[in-house]
């Protein structure tokens, strides 16, 4: 990444209350070259300007840490070129980060990132979500999607692998609390309840994100 794309990076992870370190930024700039490289063979990414994959790849996916800030077993569902999962790992490397998607190509690009980047903590799957059960059942702090699918089948693939007090956490985009309010009657089918929807604009490009945190209905 050019010094216009780390300084936005580095400011647009602050304003998500992120401060990253010399070497994070490294890493994120080393992610971003493979991204930019390995897409011109596989199709990765629409996004590939250096100033692009900061904000719409990097900062968006670190938005994810205004909810999920003090790490925990993570797992990424339909995590794509890597986003949110790989941002994650980055800023919380001791933290058991797994990722999972369908498409094997994206797969091995993700594995060649975290062996390039020296995520000892990260592994990528490929797979179905709905494989991961027998695996691990009831293992995960927190479950997120990037605009995956729908609330409710995010959720039924999700809940088999929650751990005991655990998070499902859907990152979506403008239309995210109406598909919320919607999802209520699914959920509640589920045993699942809102627990915080939170909106806010994505620092610096003031695009609008929507952060649905759920989890299973107490009592």
């Amino acid at each position: 990444m050019n010094q216009d794309a780390k300084d936005l990076l580095v400011r647009g992870a602050a304003q998500l209350g992120v401060e990253l370190t010399p070497a994070q930024v490294g890493r994120f700039a080393l992610f971003a070259a493979e991204l930019r490289k390995w897409n011109r063979k596989i199709n990765l990414t629409a996004i590939t300007t250096e100033r692009e994959i900061a904000l719409k790849h990097f900062v968006d996916s670190l938005s994810l840490c205004r909810v999920v800030h003090k790490g925990g077993r993570l797992l990424d569902l339909g995590s794509g070129g890597g986003f949110p999962v790989i941002p994650f790992a980055i800023v919380h490397p001791s933290s058991e980060s797994v990722s999972v998607d369908a498409v094997e190509k994206k797969v091995i690009f993700q594995r060649h990132v975290g062996r390039t980047l020296g995520l000892h903590h990260f592994m990528a799957i490929h797979a179905r979500g709905e494989e991961l059960a027998g695996r691990f059942a009831g293992h995960f702090d927190w479950v997120v999607s990037r605009a995956f699918t729908d609330i409710p089948t995010f959720v039924r693939m999700s809940l088999p692998l929650l751990a005991p007090g655990g998070r499902i956490v859907a990152m979506k985009g403008q239309a995210g609390r109406d598909e919320a309010e919607t999802s209520r009657s699914a959920l509640a089918s589920l045993g699942v309840e809102l627990r915080e929807v939170m909106e806010f604009p994505l620092p610096l490009s003031g695009d609008h994100r929507c952060l649905i945190v759920m989890g299973r209905r107490e009592g």
